[in-house]
């Protein structure tokens, strides 16, 4: 089991939700944090939170990873040491809406492709090189059963996470000649604000998607990225799908 001590985290959409998870589970563990959200102040007091209760050392990127030279320049822009990242969490993601195809918002599209494909890319393209630089990191990739399955009006959202799992794959073959490791972590449904941003802000109807059932938790996905990271060097846990137990597909679920 490796150490995470003093190692250099990154999570992306770290303000909420999975990320947030990630970044206080890591922070138990004793690693250093790059925090990058889109909401500085919430990343804010997170980090203060951290460092309060764990003497975390943090740096905080208000960051829009759907902006290619944004993301270039502020990560190109850490100081030296916080360049030297172990760990790098893709998890900034989200869906909008569940319309029909041919009945759907063109801009919910653009916000999808950007954030979960475009994004995730644009990040990877800048941190990985770094990590084949000095011979050592693990790129874990946050997708979803979204990503093996299609869904009735998850299209568009279905698209983007197969499109996670194929880029998480072609990383892996990449980089194999390296000591660079590459994983993806695949939840089914937990609760987060996922479904009241796919909703536009419904909670009524945002709390519907988990009715009668217990979904998974933020730490629950923490706890599987924290497992893929500590990991033995020559292991590299290429996919872990995790569900809640009531939960046996993206559209099967034992509503109580």
């Amino acid at each position: 089991m490796l150490s995470m001590k003093n190692k250099v985290v990154m999570v992306t959409g770290a303000s909420a939700g999975i990320g947030y998870s990630c970044a206080k589970t890591f922070a138990e563990a004793g690693a250093k944090l790059i925090l990058a959200a889109r909401r500085a102040g919430k990343l804010n007091r997170l980090a203060e939170k951290l460092a309060k209760k764990h003497k975390t050392e943090s740096v905080v990127i208000e960051l829009d990873v759907r902006d290619q030279k944004q993301v270039e320049e502020k990560i190109n822009a850490l100081p030296a040491k916080w360049k030297k990242i172990d760990v790098l969490v893709n998890n900034a993601g989200l869906s909008r809406g569940l319309s029909k195809l041919h009945e759907a918002e063109l801009l919910d599209w653009e916000e999808m492709i950007d954030t979960n494909v475009k994004g995730l890319l644009y990040v990877s393209r800048v941190v990985i090189p770094l990590m084949v630089k000095r011979n050592k990191g693990h790129v874990i990739n946050i997708g979803s059963i979204a990503g093996h399955q299609v869904y009735p009006g998850g299209n568009v959202y279905c698209a983007t996470k197969h499109a996670v799992d194929a880029l998480t794959k072609g990383m892996q073959i990449d980089l194999v000649e390296t000591p660079v490791r590459v994983s993806t972590v695949d939840p089914g449904m937990v609760e987060t604000e996922f479904s009241e941003v796919r909703f536009h802000g419904d909670k009524k109807r945002a709390a519907t998607v988990y009715k009668g059932l217990t979904p998974l938790k933020g730490g629950d996905i923490a706890d599987a990225v924290y497992w893929v990271a500590t990991r033995p060097p020559h292991v590299n846990v290429h996919q872990v799908l995790i569900m809640p137990r009531d939960q046996a597909t993206a559209t099967i679920a034992n509503r109580k």
